[in-house]
């Protein structure tokens, strides 16, 4: 019989590519890690990792059963999700993954309806970057989390992972003036700091507008990118929820980019009477939420 533990540890190591990764996200030794890897190889009879050096690489034998490892996962989150459906007061914990510009028109609408409507659920609010959220998940320190993607920022696929549509928004070139995207390609920019979504937007739009950003400043708080833009230290692009109450002198002129926003949990877990509730209290906010910025729900 394989042991589930040990299976979780290879899915781990196929998304984070490295043991010493994998044994920092869980909270593992390195030596743990390999230890259970290769405990797992001897389980299965089977070759799972290629060694070379001190770096390892997933065989096509391992590849596979991460596939399977993932509906395993599934079907056990599935098992828990019937459950916690037998009892008839919803309680226990939610824990909940939101961006910055989401928590007053989203997130706070929800936790309040969720703490009228089940005083019993205990709700606990994590703030992080889109780009951390997969991650978040499959270690299970959320349940449920918002993620996004932009025209030129797709949305990644994870196998473990369930989404569903939230909203969506228009997204701003935010200046001093109503020009076009193409007016500022000797204009200096201000961005989110490398390895986010925000960042790689403006980089990618910047691109299919055939030059490249110089960017002066980093930033990850809109309101703070839009403090900047109105001191004129560059120009901006800001989604509908990040523009609510520009400074007078900024001049948002909207693009043809749309953000979307989605609502993302592990597999198998959608119907969790906590997930489920929560599923349906961010989707009502949203809905609200986005039509009062002009985004589209």
């Amino acid at each position: 019989m394989l042991d589930v533990r040990k299976l979780r540890l290879l899915r781990e190591l196929a998304h984070r590519g490295t043991i010493a990764a994998v044994a920092e996200a869980l909270a593992y030794s390195p030596s743990a890690v390999s230890q259970q890897l290769t405990a797992l190889e001897r389980d299965t009879g089977v070759s799972l990792l290629e060694r070379t050096g001190r770096r390892v690489r997933l065989t096509p034998a391992a590849r596979d059963l991460v596939e399977h490892t993932e509906s395993i996962l599934a079907l056990l989150q599935e098992a828990a999700a019937g459950l916690a459906s037998s009892t008839t007061t919803l309680a226990g914990t939610l824990r909940i993954g939101v961006f910055p510009t989401a928590v007053p028109t989203i997130l706070t609408p929800a936790i309040v309806a969720l703490s009228s409507d089940y005083p019993g659920l205990d709700l606990m609010v994590t703030e992080l970057d889109p780009a951390s959220v997969p991650d978040a998940l499959r270690e299970d320190s959320l349940d449920i989390a918002l993620v996004q993607e932009y025209d030129y920022v797709p949305l990644l696929r994870h196998a473990g992972l369930q989404t569903e549509p939230l909203c969506e928004e228009v997204v701003h070139l935010a200046g001093l003036g109503a020009d076009p995207l193409t007016s500022h390609r000797d204009s200096p920019w201000i961005s989110g700091t490398p390895g986010t979504l925000c960042h790689r937007l403006t980089v990618r739009a910047c691109e299919a507008a055939g030059f490249t950003p110089r960017i002066r400043h980093h930033a990850d708080d809109f309101g703070a990118v839009l403090a900047l833009v109105a001191a004129g230290q560059g120009v901006a692009l800001v989604p509908d929820l990040g523009a609510v109450a520009p400074p007078a002198a900024v001049v948002l002129t909207p693009l043809s980019i749309r953000r979307r926003t989605h609502l993302a949990y592990r597999r198998g877990t959608g119907t969790h009477p906590a997930i489920s509730a929560g599923r349906v209290a961010l989707q009502a906010a949203a809905k609200l939420g986005c039509v009062r910025t002009g985004g589209r729900g």
